[in-house]
């Protein structure tokens, strides 16, 4: 009795109106119990706030005689027993009521308040619905009249659709339920006890119930613990009626009206289930109004996790995968942030990435906004370019290239620039910042580029037009070679046609390639190089041509050199009689490429004698076999 009562005072003094002043000092304390460790919500009694059903009840259809014994436990009194005690049970009649309700009420306030049967139920349910799942640590019922005989209690997991046993309760365990007591039944692992049968006291006896055992060190929060407390509806099953001892020694005691169950006190313990990661709850499940009385069972979720019941990580904390709090060591399992630079509200946990990372990080961001891409929005989506004077977490750090729609090329519908300084990707023949205008030696800007010009010299680049003598002579006015006409001419033509690229006028130069050759001849050209490249773009620079190439492989570079992956310019030396810079390279192609170093410049030279073929991975395999067997270069 002492333990019952123990058991009610602590929420009444959780809920006390000195505490609901200092709400705002509460809320801080609340805030540092889950710090850094584990926490849950307080203890309290599920039955508050919520109906119990039963499936009878006491004067229901008319007014019902009933009548009671109570033991006297003086050890003075002979004869233990009071007078019987007779009273009526109408519903319709305040004074005498007595439905399910009376056992969820206070019973300090309410000491005398009970629930009863229908006079001569032989069996009776009593049944807890609750809104969502909740961890129930005991039970514990007070008798009015005397205890059952075999009563069975049982919960759901499902809201109802199916139910197992916890704890059977009787008298004789095997003559009733035909189990041996103390011993485990089946999947549930319920047992039966004897403790909670007997027939005394007549009023105000016991029937305890604990979820988990007081020896057992058990994480509360663990997958084991949580099969067994969780639940969302509990019924106890009142099986076989005994008399109280004192009937038998009233005379007339057999036929007095007191065939029926009568319980004070209904209380179920328990809290919300919030998996280690909450410290009080809310209202869940359609319910409106807080009580400060009742347990609530939506829990207000810290450790950055999310859900009803904590059972998930919120929204951009998808780093590591969720883990409930550890109930033994207090370890928190708090949830990590994902790594978006800003540019994500959610990301999702990947299993892949989190083993690739070696179980470091495994949050992939989803959504990226800003124009940003990425599992972790790290870089600008294609068409834009990141801002060098922007933070990476800036919104607008991801800027639009800004390329001509006709001269730039186009990848997915979006223009082709380079990610890092947004300088935009020509078709052939085309140039300028923007790729807004043909080349020199170009003319005619479409959709595929622009055309060579059909001239001996320069041509205009929106007619086509070739540039006649005398605007040759207006050039070499200007570069410094007006007056030597005549025997410069050849020289004038080759100076001017120097002013534009070859790289696609495969019309007018006739580049001869190179061939791989034997093992001994390449090896014989000392390449300063030997790079597997991708053509960014190609420039004119007026006297001379720059490629930019991208570099995918070194197979080899001269150890003086210190060439690495990424994007490196190439420098095509005029050779040809008629000053073109062979030999033909196209953006967007890979090449094998082997050349020389310019040894006062450092510029990467190709000529003549440099090697230049379309990319095969075979080709790669061929080469690298004939540097490191017949050359002896690694």
């Amino acid at each position: 009795m002492r333990l019952w009562t123990l058991l009610v005072i602590v929420p009444l003094c959780a809920s006390s109106p000195r505490t609901a002043e200092k709400s705002k000092s509460k809320s801080l304390e609340l805030e540092s119990r889950c710090s850094g460790r584990a926490c849950n919500p307080r203890i309290g009694n599920l039955v508050h706030g919520r109906a119990l059903r039963s499936q009878s009840v006491c004067g229901s259809n008319s007014s019902e005689t009933y009548c009671a014994f109570k033991e006297v436990t003086s050890s003075r009194i002979r004869d233990s027993c009071s007078a019987v005690k007779c009273s009526k049970c109408s519903s319709a009649v305040p004074d005498q009521a007595h439905p399910p309700s009376a056992m969820s009420d206070s019973s300090f306030r309410y000491p005398d308040t009970w629930w009863q049967s229908a006079e001569g139920a032989k069996e009776e349910t009593l049944q807890l619905d609750l809104e969502t799942e909740f961890l129930l640590t005991h039970l514990i019922l007070v008798f009015r009249s005397p205890r059952p005989a075999a009563m069975v209690l049982e919960r759901s997991q499902d809201r109802g659709r199916t139910w197992k046993a916890l704890r059977y309760f009787a008298g004789d365990c095997e003559g009733v339920f035909g189990l041996a007591e103390g011993s485990p039944v089946g999947e549930s692992g319920a047992t039966c006890t004897a403790k909670y049968s007997g027939a005394s006291p007549c009023t105000r006896g016991e029937v305890i119930y604990r979820a988990l055992s007081p020896w057992n060190s058990v994480d509360p929060y663990g997958p084991a613990a949580q099969d067994q407390l969780m639940v969302t509806n509990l019924r106890v099953r009142l099986l076989q009626r005994q008399q109280c001892p004192c009937q038998a020694k009233h005379p007339g005691g057999a036929v007095l009206p007191t065939d029926h169950y009568a319980i004070y006190d209904f209380i179920v313990k328990g809290s919300c289930l919030c998996n280690g990661h909450a410290d009080h709850c809310v209202p869940a499940g359609g319910q409106q109004k807080a009580n400060n009385m009742q347990v609530h069972g939506k829990c207000v979720c810290r450790h950055n996790t999310a859900g009803e019941h904590c059972e998930r990580c919120a929204p951009l904390y998808n780093d590591r995968p969720w883990q409930a709090a550890n109930g033994i060591v207090g370890t928190p399992h708090e949830c990590q942030r994902c790594k978006c630079n800003g540019h994500a509200k959610s990301c999702h946990f990947s299993r892949g990435s989190w083993l690739a990372s070696g179980r470091r990080s495994g949050g992939v961001c989803d959504s990226c906004h800003h124009n940003t891409e990425g599992r972790h929005c790290e870089n600008c989506e294609r068409g834009f370019f990141r801002d060098p004077d922007r933070p990476k977490t800036a919104p607008d750090s991801c800027r639009a290239c800004s390329c001509h729609p006709v001269g730039g090329v186009r990848s997915g519908g979006a223009p082709l620039c380079n990610p890092s300084s947004g300088e935009c990707t020509c078709k052939p023949g085309v140039g300028g910042p923007r790729c807004e205008s043909c080349m020199l030696g170009y003319w005619g800007l479409h959709e595929y580029g622009c055309r060579p010009c059909d001239c001996t010299a320069d041509c205009d680049r929106y007619t086509g037009d070739c540039i006649s003598d005398s605007d040759v002579e207006v050039f070499h006015a200007a570069t410094g070679h007006m007056g030597h006409r005549s025997s410069n001419r050849e020289t004038a033509l080759f100076r001017l046609q120097e002013l534009f690229s070859a790289l696609h006028h495969s019309e007018k130069c006739e580049c001869v390639e190179v061939p791989l050759g034997s093992p001994k001849l390449f090896c014989a050209a000392e390449y300063d190089y030997v790079l597997v490249v991708k053509v960014v773009t190609a420039h004119d620079k007026g006297s001379h041509a720059e490629v930019e190439v991208k570099v995918k492989k070194v197979f080899y570079q001269n150890p003086q050199m210190k060439i690495q992956r990424g994007n490196v310019t190439l420098y095509p030396e005029s050779w040809t009689t008629n000053g073109c810079t062979c030999p033909i390279l196209n953006p967007g192609s890979e090449y094998v490429v082997a050349g020389h170093e310019d040894r006062k410049t450092g510029q990467l030279m190709i000529n003549a004698k440099s090697l230049i073929k379309s990319w095969k991975s075979t080709l790669g395999r061929k080469i690298l076999h004939i540097l490191r067997k017949d050359c002896g270069r690694r």
